[in-house]
């Protein structure tokens, strides 16, 4: 088994001090740049690598970030890890993704073993919004923590997300303009700040335009929870002119079990989602969605976790972003798609 290599080892055929080998492999100052070129080609031939552990407790920055997401399956998370790797990665730091599973407890398991690689700052997006503010305890004081898409109940760190009920409210307006009187909602229980805050949206906003509220199914945002829903909503009676869903995989649940069922969407009802995840546009019909910013979540929650990593204090924030809403086949009338499609082929036409 091949020796592992050590710092010293290069110092001692390049020539140098074990100080000088450091700072040139760390580009650092005070070098001369023959020096700094010779003890990086002996370092290659060597297959000297650097311990990150090592160089965290030299430099006291380990330029890592943990980052903890309930179900990494889940498009839309998929999405958020992705924009925010990208943001971490021009800012010079690498992200290490961890899977909580919807447990607390291995919330609590995640956060003691980022700790112990001494990352420089943690995002979290929370299974639980009254539990996982208590895990936080177990994290060394002066470890940045931003939670990002759900928010705890106690304001116990900086959070960045969607304002869930701007994109209710986007919702309510386009099912108005299309003559819904009635509704029925699918999506998650309590467990979650966006199950709550989407609920909440959906029946302040049922009420305030004199909608009928026909039927209402909470689980978790999952395909298997739509299916679900769609089956109780049917046994519950006459269909709804539309069914709201906290998600759009909740939303891909709901109409597949309504086509097995034999429901036709939208022509039986309409139906929405919320994420704007790819899945939303690839899913036939394609899914009317609220679409979260994603890249500005993702630019916001950084730029406030550097911020604390860079020593700035104060008092806690949360921002939320207003999100878009992006029209599929899923939510229109057929009047409204045949008119959408001969003006896009006017369109089409104009320009050939």
């Amino acid at each position: 088994m091949k020796a592992t290599v050590t710092l010293a080892d290069v110092a001692a055929r390049a020539g140098v001090s074990i100080a000088t080998a450091s700072r040139a492999l760390a580009g650092k100052p005070r070098v001369s740049r023959e020096a700094m070129e010779r003890v990086r080609v002996v370092a290659e031939e060597m297959g000297y690598r650097v311990d990150p552990v090592a160089r965290a407790l030299r430099q006291g920055s380990s330029r890592l970030v943990g980052m903890i997401v309930p179900v990494i399956g889940i498009p839309f998370f998929a999405q958020l890890v992705d924009a925010v790797e990208e943001e971490l990665n021009r800012a010079g730091f690498e992200l290490l993704l961890a899977d909580s599973h919807g447990f607390v407890e291995e919330e609590v398991r995640r956060l003691r073993v980022f700790s112990e690689r001494r990352v420089d700052g943690i995002f979290i997006i929370a299974s639980d919004r009254a539990a996982t503010a208590q895990s936080f305890a177990n994290v060394p004081e002066g470890l940045p923590i931003v939670e990002i898409d759900r928010a705890t109940d106690r304001p116990v760190a900086d959070f960045v997300g969607v304002d869930n009920a701007v994109g209710m409210e986007l919702v309510f307006e386009h099912l108005a303009a299309q003559g819904v009187s009635s509704v029925a909602f699918a999506g998650s229980d309590d467990t979650t700040s966006d199950g709550v805050e989407r609920w909440e949206g959906f029946h302040g906003l049922a009420r305030r335009h004199g909608m009928d509220v026909r039927a209402t199914y909470r689980g978790e945002f999952s395909i298997p929870c739509g299916a679900a829903s769609a089956e109780h909503i049917v046994r519950s009676g006459p269909l709804p002119d539309a069914i709201v869903c906290g998600s759009d995989q909740i939303a891909v649940g709901v109409i597949s079990k309504l086509r097995e069922l034999g429901h036709d969407v939208p022509r039986d009802v309409l139906v929405t989602g919320f994420d704007g995840s790819e899945l939303a546009r690839v899913f036939w019909p394609s899914i009317t969605t609220v679409v979260q910013p994603v890249s500005s979540i993702a630019a916001e929650a950084v730029g406030f976790l550097l911020g604390r990593i860079d020593g700035g204090g104060g008092a806690v924030r949360r921002n939320r972003l207003a999100p878009t809403l992006e029209l599929g086949t899923s939510s229109r009338r057929a009047g409204e798609r045949a008119a959408a499609g001969e003006a896009a082929a006017g369109e089409a036409a104009a320009v050939s």
